[in-house]
């Protein structure tokens, strides 16, 4: 006869919450222990390759506050952050990133508004700190069955959750995966892919008086951007991710007015709403082969720099009751972290102020994002054991199997 065993966490858990109803609101100082910690990483300056300080600071908090921590290497003077308790295999992971966009902006606090603003006090430090209290609140009732992990880099193609993926000593157990982007307090069903390039055009200098005695890397330029204009119309689309979007986003190119440009370059983002990656980039170099070949019959030339072999749509757990959903057409850490666990994705505040000058949030926003993180570990923890009852009836024999001896 076979016996069928229970993870204990999940069932504690489930007890303690149906003891007690869920939080409407935060305590007091809990409140101000949030504000206190947001406030504390927005002040820390942590443009994408200048994560250091901002990664000493939170280590430190997080010590002090009974985590055991382990700092990643992931460059010189770059580092990752995994914090956990009593036990580094946990179930449960929060993950989020320390680094942001430039310009930095300075963080302040309009008590008339209760705004809170600042670099990354959006994106991605506003969900950072709630994650942080989140746990606080909650690892008690998980038997240290959680853990935190804070990365670099993820603003300039996710090198930090990359290194972490393929690190030696990663842990093995995560089974629920929660990241933290600003959604507007909804979980997120998925989001588009990437696929990043650039044009290089070479030309040849020459006086611009003269200028059929060179060959103008500029103009090789842009006939090949009208080309990728015309394709624009042509990329995969989807019901549930829309457009494919192709982004000219830096155009450089000459030294002076009256030199013939030798050089000249584009960077550009292609946001995939369907496909994959192979065939948005036989796309594009099938509508630059032409341009290639003229600029290298006039003595020229056109080559694509492809940034990393990019990703497709990625498709994201949201099967949660009570929380609203949406996609979203920016990229995140999700796929860069391998194996096979749910994945959830959630913060506070709109990616439409993140990156800008405007970047800001307000505090009931931070203060729910506490309550809905804790709302959504519990939630995903109670599916996972459900999951896992069901697995083990099925494999349980037939009733006149198991009174066999």
């Amino acid at each position: 006869m076979r016996l069928r065993t229970l993870s204990l966490v999940p069932l504690l858990f489930a007890s303690a919450t149906r003891a007690s109803p869920p939080e409407t609101r935060l305590e007091p100082s809990t409140a101000d222990e949030l504000l206190h910690l947001h406030r504390k990483l927005v002040e820390v300056e942590s443009i994408t390759g200048n994560e250091a300080h901002v990664g000493k600071w939170l280590t430190n908090y997080l010590r002090a506050h009974g985590w055991t921590v382990e700092k990643q290497r992931v460059s010189e003077k770059r580092y990752n952050v995994l914090a956990y308790g009593s036990k580094r295999e946990t179930t449960v992971l929060l993950s989020s990133h320390i680094d942001t966009v430039p310009p930095y902006w300075p963080y302040y606090y309009n008590t008339s508004t209760d705004t809170i603003g600042g670099r990354g006090s959006v994106d991605a430090k506003g969900s950072v700190a709630p994650m942080i209290i989140a746990a606080e609140g909650i690892r008690g009732h998980l038997q240290d069955d959680i853990s935190l992990l804070f990365v670099v880099g993820e603003e300039t193609g996710g090198n930090g959750m990359r290194a972490f993926s393929s690190w030696a000593q990663r842990p093995s157990s995560h089974e629920i995966v929660i990241f933290g982007e600003p959604t507007e307090g909804k979980l997120v069903c998925g989001h588009k892919g990437m696929l990043g390039f650039s044009l290089q055009a070479t030309g040849r200098a020459a006086h611009s008086g003269y200028p059929w005695l060179g060959v103008s890397a500029n103009d090789i330029l842009v006939e090949a951007l009208g080309a990728l204009l015309k394709l624009r119309g042509h990329l995969p689309w989807s019901t549930k991710y829309g457009n494919t979007t192709m982004n000219f986003g830096r155009i450089e190119g000459g030294v002076a007015a009256n030199v013939v440009a030798e050089t000249a370059s584009a960077s550009i983002a292609t946001r995939l709403a369907a496909g994959t990656p192979d065939l948005v980039r036989g796309q594009i170099i099938n509508a630059l082969k032409h341009v290639k070949a003229a600029s290298q019959k006039q003595g020229g030339d056109l080559n694509i720099e492809w940034k990393s072999q990019g990703y497709g749509v990625v498709d994201i757990n949201c099967d949660i009751d009570g929380f609203e959903t949406m996609t979203v057409n920016y990229g995140t850490d999700v796929p860069n972290l391998s194996g096979h666990h749910k994945r959830y994705l959630y913060g506070p505040g709109s990616i439409f102020v993140a990156h800008s000058d405007h970047e800001a949030l307000k505090r009931k926003e931070l203060e729910q994002a506490v309550l809905d993180y804790r709302r959504l570990i519990l939630k995903a923890t109670q599916m996972r054991e459900k999951e896992q009852q069901q697995q083990q009836q099925q494999q349980q024999p037939p009733p006149e199997e198991q009174m066999e001896l």
